[in-house]
């Protein structure tokens, strides 16, 4: 798995397709990746102690790793996952 904590990445497929965002976390067992500000989904969480109240937060949901792709660090093109770019042939890390 090539793509990692760091990367900026562009969203093929889904609600938010053609937006872009940071790698905030990567799950290689399930094929997973959760992007910043992508794929939000919200979650209402219950009060913890007599008094407090209840609230709605919002999160970024992981999505399928086929849905991303990489965007070179140096030209900003999305690009296929290798050791180079394959527009500007520089080397990706």
């Amino acid at each position: 798995m090539n793509i990692k904590r760091g990367h900026t990445v562009k969203i093929l497929a889904g609600k938010d397709r053609n937006k872009t965002g940071k790698v905030l976390s990567v799950n290689a067992k399930t094929g997973r990746v959760v992007v910043e500000g992508i794929n939000i989904v919200t979650r209402h969480e219950r009060s913890k102690k007599a008094g407090t109240k209840g609230q709605i937060i919002q999160l970024p949901g992981p999505m399928h790793l086929a849905k991303v792709q990489l965007l070179c660090p140096h030209c900003g093109k999305p690009t296929r996952i290798g050791l180079v770019c394959k527009h500007c042939g520089k080397e990706i890390k």
